[in-house]
């Protein structure tokens, strides 16, 4: 019941999100403006110009990859058995960052779309931390992903700092500076039907194998029990979650803890069962994120803030409350 609950709020948050935070940014247009300028523009608007051309791909975007990154976090937590887990366990994240400053910094964006750049940055990352995890004639364990993962994030994260070092003075530094903080500035429709599909689909794929996801929390030899070949289904699912979560970040930048902290709050209200824990923490992260990016439009207005700064603000300390309130009070 406490689920049924709790996924129609996220669903009625999902429609009064997409529709109000329209009217919200730096040019103030009332709701009745905003809902009168998308379902009715007139010719020459400027508030239906500002609705259609900048702010419902920019909201319909942010509703996608937060989407993506809280659905992304929800199953890596089940994967490794680890509330802490987060989408960029795997280097994505400094992967894709790298990907981006090497197609900017070299000048490859006349012939490597940006996204394009970074989504093989983050997918050539976890390729990488797979390999090396991997042992001869096996396949790895959860902490050899991790510690992979950690290692060689740190050098992607050392090669990009090298690339903003050696452009400093540059323009190009400004660009690689803005990819790395997380922005939806550059949001567009071709943006929109590249991700709407990827999410759906790999969101979906997810969803369809919520109770193997479950049997996981059993362990291999549980869930091998059951019928379920553990070591397959935790390839499958890290693939679609790198698929996701690096066209995420290449859309819009690192931004931290959507991943973490929305998947890790809807565990505590819903419990570990992955059938209504992975929806309720797709649209928790789609409304939380479409927020986020409205205040970081506002709250230093007319300037506006990196989204991936104030996540972290946000999602810090947030964190650091559920830990607590999840192990008792006390920090372990």
């Amino acid at each position: 019941m406490r689920a049924r609950l709790l996924l129609l709020l996220l669903s009625g948050a999902t429609v009064l999100t997409l529709f109000g935070a329209i009217s919200v940014g730096p040019v103030r247009i009332g709701f009745a403006d905003a809902m009168a300028a998308l379902f009715a523009p007139q010719a020459g608007d400027m508030h239906a110009t500002i609705i259609h051309g900048l702010r419902l791909p920019r909201v319909l975007l942010g509703y996608l990859v937060g989407l993506s990154l809280a659905l992304s976090g929800a199953v890596l937590q089940g994967v490794f058995r680890n509330a802490l887990a987060s989408p960029y366990v795997l280097g994505i994240a400094s992967g894709a960052s790298a990907g981006a400053a090497v197609t900017i910094a070299l000048g490859l964006t006349a012939f490597i779309p940006l996204p394009l750049g970074a989504f093989i940055g983050g997918t050539t990352a976890v390729g990488l931390v797979y390999l090396v995890a991997r042992p001869a004639g096996g396949a790895p364990d959860r902490l050899g992903l991790i510690l992979a993962g950690v290692a060689l994030g740190t050098a992607f994260a050392a090669v990009t700092s090298f690339i903003m070092f050696v452009t400093a003075g540059d323009r190009k530094l400004a660009e690689i500076l803005f990819w790395t903080m997380g922005s939806l500035g550059r949001a567009s429709w071709a943006h929109i039907w590249t991700l709407f599909p990827v999410a759906l689909i790999g969101g979906m794929a997810m969803w369809s194998m919520s109770r193997e996801l479950n049997a996981l929390s059993l362990g291999d030899e549980g869930a091998f029990s059951l019928g379920i070949r553990p070591e397959k289904l935790k390839l499958l699912l890290l693939l679609l979650t790198t698929v996701l979560t690096a066209t995420a970040v290449a859309f819009a930048g690192t931004i931290g803890f959507v991943g973490l902290i929305t998947p890790h709050a809807m565990r505590i209200v819903l419990g570990p069962d992955h059938r209504r824990l992975l929806p309720a923490s797709a649209l928790a992260g789609g409304v939380f994120l479409v927020w986020a990016d409205a205040a970081a439009r506002t709250v230093l207005r007319p300037a506006e803030l990196p989204l991936g700064i104030l996540t972290a603000l946000i999602g810090a300390p947030f964190f650091l409350f559920l830990l607590r309130r999840r192990r008792g009070g006390v920090l372990q």
